[in-house]
């Protein structure tokens, strides 16, 4: 199944020329998570180059990146490393190259996707809902469960949790995001 891992579909879904990266090693000097990550980002870039696209989307890098485009603003040659640290991504989750350990983190990404594909914007008790679910069902671990249980109250007096969420009036256009996006190979 991986095997089907080409750079040329990493630099379609990121709209990035890997080739043009020339090892310089700012976009690693500027990531504010650099220290967490088992491949710094211009090494991921150099795995990229060299045709290791299944190392590079099995790395826990991918995973650890933050998305905050630093990499991507101190490239002197515009090499969107962020994007491609996005396409990584899900093509390790497309190919069942992301370890167990990140289960959570996808399971949390498909429950967000869903809510806000369904809803138009985000119903947060609904979400926490579908996440805690899926994730018991996926470990059965009951701690888990319960482990954000006393923000509720704390959230809710804040005013930063709503119990009963809205939809967007609009759903359609919603949708019809969603649509492009997956036409392109993402979400």
């Amino acid at each position: 199944m991986t095997s089907r891992l080409s750079l040329g579909i990493v630099e379609e879904r990121a709209h990035a020329r890997v080739h043009d990266c020339y090892q310089c090693g700012k976009c690693s000097a500027g990531c504010p998570v650099v220290e967490r990550m088992d491949i710094l980002p211009n090494q991921l870039l150099r795995l990229l180059q060299l045709g290791r696209i299944e190392r590079a989307a099995a790395s826990g890098a991918v995973w650890e990146c933050l998305s905050c485009m630093t990499c991507t603003t101190r490239c002197p040659k515009g090499v969107d490393c962020a994007g491609l640290m996005d396409a990584l991504r899900q093509l390790s989750v497309e190919h069942g190259l992301a370890s167990p350990a990140q289960r959570r983190t996808i399971l949390f990404q498909q429950a967000f996707l869903d809510n806000i594909r369904r809803n138009g914007r985000l119903a947060e008790l609904e979400l926490v809902r579908k996440f805690k679910t899926r994730g018991f069902l996926d470990d059965w671990s009951v701690p888990q469960v319960f482990k954000d249980a006393l923000l509720g109250p704390q959230l809710l007096r804040r005013g930063k949790l709503h119990l009963r969420s809205r939809r967007v009036k609009d759903r359609k256009l919603v949708g019809r995001i969603f649509a492009r996006c997956l036409a392109n190979g993402a979400a």
